[in-house]
This record gives structure tokens, C-alpha cells and sequence, in this order.
């Protein structure tokens, strides 16, 4: 759990970050297809769930937050193509988390303006790190069940 109370964007950041931490330790020492498997009626995986939150990342920090035009590749599913490696999955999500971090810290301010409107509306920086965190977290959860029906592993 962050200890940190330095600013509110520090926080917000530490937070979010925690989330991520816990999605991408719950793949640890886990092989290419306990990480494919799926368990549940959705078709949701733990390589899934990290595809899935690599795109929400760049959708956005990047969409969003930044304006960057929207970048097309694997999409928000949870299917994870065969020929898309599990380091080639893990490595893309800590690259859209490195660009994440980078815009929000550019701008700097949680009182900014996101550069696109959300269904219409101008929405903060702020707004969207809590959107982010939530979203990370819900997963984040997800993946403790999974690991913890693969082989039982539980915890942060």
C-alpha cells in the first residue's frame, strides 16, 4: 500500500501504480499457458487482462489525455493472439505505463484539461488517473482469482 502524500499528483500516481505492480506480479513465475488459460465463461486470461489494460492505458493517456491519434494493435479483448508472446505482452504494457506516466507528468497539473472530451465533456486530469486506478484495480482483483485458481497463490 503507497505511503505517499507528497501532492496530489504523487499520490494519485502511487496509487495507480500500486494497481499495476499488482496485475503484473500475479503473472510471475507463471508459463505461457497458465498465463493463456482461461477460467471463467468470458474468456478472461491473466495475459488478457494485461493486453486489455495496455490498451486502456494508451486509449487514455494517450487518446485522452494527449490527443495522440488513437494507435491500432491488439485491442481491448482478452484474446491474446498465439503469435504474440507472453514477453512481447508484458513488455508492451510496461512501454504504454512508461508513455502513461511520462504525458501525465509533462502536463503536471490534475487540475488540466484532458486535449479530447468524454462523452461531451471536459474532463480533468484528475478524473482520468481515478478512472485509470479503478479500472486497474477492478482488474487487478480479477487477476488475484485467476492466479489463485491456477495454482493457488493468493496475496498482494
Amino acid at each position: 500500500m503507497p505511503r505517499v502524500d507528497s501532492s496530489e499528483l504523487d499520490t494519485a500516481l502511487a496509487f495507480l501504480n500500486f494497481s499495476r505492480e499488482s496485475v503484473l506480479k500475479k503473472t510471475e513465475g507463471l508459463d505461457d499457458g497458465q498465463l493463456r488459460r482461461v477460467l471463467v465463461g468470458t474468456g478472461t486470461n491473466l495475459l488478457g487482462l494485461v493486453q486489455h489494460l495496455t490498451h486502456a492505458e494508451r486509449y487514455w493517456f494517450g487518446y485522452y489525455l494527449t490527443g495522440a491519434k488513437h494507435v491500432r494493435g491488439p485491442g481491448s479483448g482478452m484474446r491474446v493472439p498465439r503469435d504474440r508472446t507472453t514477453r512481447e505482452v508484458l513488455d508492451d504494457y510496461l512501454a504504454a505505463i512508461a508513455a502513461s506516466d511520462a504525458a501525465i507528468r509533462a502536463i503536471g497539473d490534475p487540475d488540466a484539461h484532458l486535449a479530447r472530451l468524454v462523452d461531451g465533456k471536459r474532463m480533468k486530469v484528475r478524473w482520468v488517473l481515478a478512472h485509470m486506478t479503478s479500472e486497474t484495480a477492478r482488474h487487478a482483483g480479477h487477476a488475484d482469482i485467476l492466479r489463485e485458481q491456477i495454482d493457488g497463490t493468493t496475496g498482494r
